[in-house]
């Protein structure tokens, strides 16, 4: 791995075990919350890469499990891949990405509480839309962030087997909810990139600079194109 990736990935680490400290909101039939990394970790893929990407939401997901005493199960696991995913869709350009919701409508439909709520898979139909888009920040991050959303609803329909009332109730606070998501992206990327221009200007760490994209750096001309 790159020095430059080392150093993001430990500072990234640092923020984000402290990110997950912070709930935010409830996630509907569980327990858990969605936290302030929830909003932030993605953004790692646009960063890194889709590979270094991934690992980085992983190692977060794992380290904050073995600090908080957690018991490490199957469905734990899969919580981590909704953000994984995420991660991976923001900093890839190949269109098999849309692959991803596609399967996963389909997975929803065919079980027997989904296919009561067919038309609620309809909102994964976003990210294989906003495929086409990527090189907007914006339609990347709602097609990221609806890409978590199928792959988390899937793994919960299966191990819950929520019934397909509460999946219809949803729908509402799925578009608020994911829209929330979208513009923690288009919002922590830019200021990500703005931290760490700042940072790299510090002689020892120039060599952060190459993980900077000066286009989303937070500046009057900036301000100006995407206000």
């Amino acid at each position: 791995m790159p020095k430059k990736n080392i150093y993001f990935l430990i500072g990234f680490i640092i923020l984000g075990l402290i990110a997950l400290q912070i709930p935010l909101a409830n996630i509907i039939g569980s327990k858990q919350s969605f936290t302030l990394f929830d909003y932030m970790g993605p953004t790692t893929g646009l960063f890194l890469g889709p590979l270094y990407g991934a690992i980085s939401v992983f190692v977060v997901k794992f380290y904050n499990i073995l600090i908080g005493g957690q018991n490490l199960t199957w469905l734990s696991l899969l919580r981590f891949l909704p953000m994984i995913m995420a991660a991976v869709y923001l900093g890839t350009k190949t269109k098999k990405n849309a692959l991803i919701p596609l399967i996963c409508m389909i997975l929803f439909i065919v079980h027997p509480q989904g296919r009561g709520a067919w038309f609620y898979a309809l909102y994964w139909l976003i990210p294989v839309v906003s495929i086409f888009k990527k090189q907007r920040l914006l339609a990347n991050a709602l097609g990221a962030t609806f890409t978590a959303h199928a792959i988390g609803s899937v793994i919960f329909l299966y191990a819950f087997n929520l019934p397909s009332a509460v999946w219809i109730s949803l729908i509402p606070i799925v578009a608020i909810e994911r829209g929330l998501f979208a513009l923690g992206i288009w919002v922590s990327y830019p200021a990500f990139n703005t931290l760490l221009d700042k940072i790299s200007q510090v002689p020892s760490l120039s060599f952060l600079k190459k993980l900077v994209n000066q286009q989303y750096t937070y500046s009057k001309k900036f301000l100006k194109k995407h206000a």
